[in-house]
């Protein structure tokens, strides 16, 4: 092998050839040793990109005390200390393929994330929390999504049983 090719080796490894314009590998070429340009482009490189996850969206987020069927059983805004669990219900639509997270937080700070792969045009997903009686408050949980962004907040009460 003589040392223009070895050059040529070099460069094509150090950069790849679909990344130098057509004008520009031809001159790589010939400063090689190989005067004819290419007869065509390189390829075009395609790779398969996510939708955004903008076109998505929360067709419902619920705070329940159960599900049955991958449905809430019921709809509660407060809960009280006689109940030490609820659950966060969320349709999730036209997301497939993203990742989605509940972050439940209490007087500002995170108390948990629960990362969800949605798998379908129509995904529901659900998390629980286990609260102690101390934690009386309010509490929130956001639907967050792959990038950061809030997607849907919803919050409850957790008061003191009479």
């Amino acid at each position: 092998m003589n040392h223009r090719h070895t050059l040529l080796s070099l460069l094509l490894v150090i950069i790849p050839v679909a990344a130098i314009p057509s004008p520009a590998l031809a001159t790589v070429l010939a400063q090689a040793g190989d005067a004819t340009p290419p007869a065509a482009s390189p390829p075009a490189v395609t790779t398969e990109t996510k939708p955004p996850a903008q076109s998505g969206e929360v067709a419902r987020a619920v705070f329940t005390t159960g599900i049955k069927d991958r449905e809430p059983v019921d709809q509660v805004t407060t809960l009280s200390t006689d109940k030490d669990k609820i659950y966060f219900f969320t349709e999730i639509r036209n997301m497939s393929g993203h990742i989605i997270k509940h972050r439940w937080e209490y007087n500002g700070k995170t108390m948990a994330e629960v990362e969800f792969g949605v798998g379908g045009p129509r995904w529901r997903v659900w998390s629980t929390k286990s609260l102690l009686p101390q934690w009386t408050g309010e509490w929130k949980v956001s639907v967050v999504d792959e990038a950061g962004k809030v997607l849907s907040e919803s919050s409850f009460s957790y008061t003191q049983a009479k």
